[in-house]
C-alpha cells in the first residue's frame, strides 16, 4: 500500500543521507519534499503540518547537526516521528471473564471478513470465539458470515428475528450458554453515514455492554476513512481501528491520519483476503516498511506461523545433515506460500527494498517449479542423482516446462544442497572467486606462499 510514500520518503532523504555534514538550506529542501510526499499520500493536512514542523524542529538540532552521521539521524528522526504519528505500541484487545467485540463500519467496509479473520486470530490464541450475526441491513449478510464460520470452525448465531438488537442479546445468550469465552457482534452499515444507522449501532452497543468497539475501516477510502472515523467517533466512542486492505493500492494517508485525528489507536490490519490474513498492527514496524528498512520481526513471526513444529525441527535436521531433496523444497515451498505474496515477504528484508525496486515478482514462477517438482516420481524427488535424460524429457512433458528448465532446477538444488552441507560443518559457503574459509588454499595461494619463502631465502 505504502510503495509510492515510501519511493518519495527514500528519495527526499536518500540526498541527506549521503552528505557530511548538513546546512539548513538543505533540511527545508528535504521538508518540502516530505510534505509533498505526505500531501499525495492523502493524509490529513493538519497532520502533515504538524508532521514536518516537529520533524524540522528536531533535524535542525545540536544533537543531529553536530552528529558524525547526521543524515543517518534525520532518517531516525523520521521513522520515529512516523511512529508517534501511527501510535507508538502495540494496542491490544481488552479481555474479561465473557468478552464481547463490536465491530462498526460502512458498508463495503470488510466488517463480514473481518469477523471471521478475528475469530480465527483469536481461536488460534487459545480462545473459545463465538460469531454475532447482526447485520440485518445488507442481503445475504448472515448467509456469508455463516459459510465464514464454517471455514473457520467458529459457531456463527442468527435469528430470524428483524430487530438487531433482539439478534445481538439472543446470541450473547446462546454463546454463554454454548461456554464460550469471547463474541464478535457483526453490524449492519450503509453506505454513507445517517442517524438510522447511528441509532441502531447506538442501541446494539447498549445491550451488548461491549468490552472492545472496533472501527472496520477501509484504507482504500483515503482521507475519507478519516472523515467516517470522526463521525463514528462522536457517536459511539469507538476503542481502536482496524484496517482493511492494506495489500491494496491506496496511498497510505488513512493509516497516517486515524490515530492523529481520532487519538484512537489502529489495533489490527488486513493485509489479504485469506482468513489468516489479519496482522497485530505495530507502528514502529510499518514506520521501518515505509522507509524501506524491512520488518525482520513481523517477518520471523510470519515464518514461525507458517512452519509447524514438527517441520521445524525434520528441516532443521536435514539441514544439519547437508540434505536438501525435493521432498523438502516443497515443504519449503508450502511454507514460504502460507507466508503470503513473494514480493511483500522479499520487502520486510532489510536492503532488499531498494533491490526490488519495481522489479515484477512474478508468484506463479515458483507455481511453475513447483509443477516441474510434482511431475517427478517420489524416488526421483527422493534421490535426484537417478533422473537422466530420458526422465528430464518426461519430467519436462509432464510439468509443461523445457529440458533446460528442469536442468537448471536440479543445477539449482545440487547448490543448495553444496551449500548446507558447508554450513553444517559449520563453515560459510564460498562466494564465486572466493575460497572459503577453512579450506585448504589453492594452487595460486601455495605459489604466492612459495614465492614468498623463496624471496625470504635470497634476504
Amino acid at each position: 500500500m505504502f510503495d509510492s510514500l515510501s519511493d518519495k520518503l527514500q528519495s527526499a532523504l536518500g540526498d541527506l543521507r549521503k552528505k557530511g555534514k548538513l546546512d539548513e538550506e538543505s533540511i527545508s529542501r528535504a521538508m518540502r519534499e516530505i510534505r509533498l510526499a505526505l500531501l499525495e499520500a492523502d493524509v490529513n493536512f493538519t497532520v502533515v503540518r504538524d508532521f514536518v514542523a516537529r520533524v524540522r524542529e528536531r533535524a535542525i538540532g545540536e544533537d543531529v547537526l553536530k552528529s558524525l552521521t547526521p543524515g543517518q539521524q534525520v532518517v531516525k528522526v523520521v521513522h520515529d516521528e512516523l511512529t508517534q504519528l501511527m501510535g507508538e505500541g502495540e494496542s491490544g484487545l481488552a479481555f474479561g471473564k465473557f468478552t464481547v467485540i463490536l465491530l462498526a463500519g460502512l458498508q463495503g467496509s470488510g466488517k463480514t471478513t473481518t469477523a471471521a479473520k478475528l475469530a480465527l486470530r483469536l481461536r488460534k490464541q487459545g480462545r473459545k470465539p463465538g460469531l454475532v450475526a447482526a447485520d440485518l441491513q445488507r442481503p445475504a449478510a448472515i448467509d456469508q458470515l455463516e459459510q465464514l464460520g464454517k471455514q473457520i470452525d467458529v459457531p456463527v448465531y442468527r435469528t430470524e428475528t428483524k430487530d438487531a438488537v433482539e439478534a445481538t442479546r439472543s446470541g450473547l445468550e446462546r454463546a454463554r450458554s454454548a461456554g464460550l469465552d469471547t463474541v464478535i457482534v457483526d453490524t449492519a452499515g450503509r453506505l454513507q453515514i445517517d442517524e438510522q444507522l447511528m441509532d441502531e449501532l447506538a442501541r446494539v452497543r447498549d445491550e451488548a455492554k461491549p468490552t472492545n468497539v472496533l472501527l472496520v475501516l477501509d484504507a482504500m477510502t483515503g482521507q475519507e476513512a478519516v472523515n467516517v472515523a470522526e463521525a463514528f467517533e462522536e457517536r459511539i466512542a469507538f476503542d481502536g481501528v482496524i484496517l482493511t486492505k492494506l495489500d491494496g493500492d491506496s496511498r497510505g494517508g488513512a493509516a497516517l491520519s486515524v490515530k492523529a485525528v481520532t487519538g484512537k489507536p489502529i489495533k489490527f490490519a488486513s493485509t489479504g483476503e485469506k482468513l489468516d490474513a489479519l496482522e497485530a498492527f505495530h507502528p514502529d514496524r510499518m514506520a521501518s516498511r515505509i522507509l524501506g528498512m524491512g520488518d525482520v520481526l513481523t517477518l520471523i513471526e510470519r515464518a514461525e506461523a507458517a512452519v509447524e513444529e514438527d517441520e521445524q525441527a525434520e528441516m532443521e535436521k536435514r539441514m544439519r545433515a547437508g540434505q536438501f531433496t525435493f521432498d523438502d523444497f516443497l515443504s519449503a515451498y508450502k511454507m514460504l506460500r502460507r507466508m503470503g505474496p513473494l514480493k511483500g515477504v522479499l520487502k520486510m528484508i532489510p536492503g532488499m527494498d531498494a533491490s526490488i525496486g519495481d522489479v515484477d515478482i512474478d508468484d506463479n514462477q515458483l507455481g511453475r517449479v513447483e509443477a516441474i517438482v510434482l511431475s517427478m516420481t517420489p524416488q526421483e524427488r527422493r534421490s535426484p542423482i537417478v533422473i537422466d535424460g530420458k526422465r528430464r524429457i518426461r519430467i519436462a512433458n509432464g510439468s509443461g516446462s523445457t529440458v533446460p528448465q528442469v536442468n537448471q532446477l536440479l543445477e539449482a538444488r545440487k547448490q543448495m544442497e553444496k551449500m548446507m552441507k558447508q554450513m553444517g560443518r559449520g563453515k560459510m559457503p564460498a562466494l564465486p572467486n572466493q575460497q572459503a574459509p577453512g579450506n585448504k588454499p589453492s594452487a595460486t595461494r601455495k605459489a604466492s606462499s612459495k614465492r614468498k619463502k623463496k624471496k625470504a631465502g635470497r634476504r
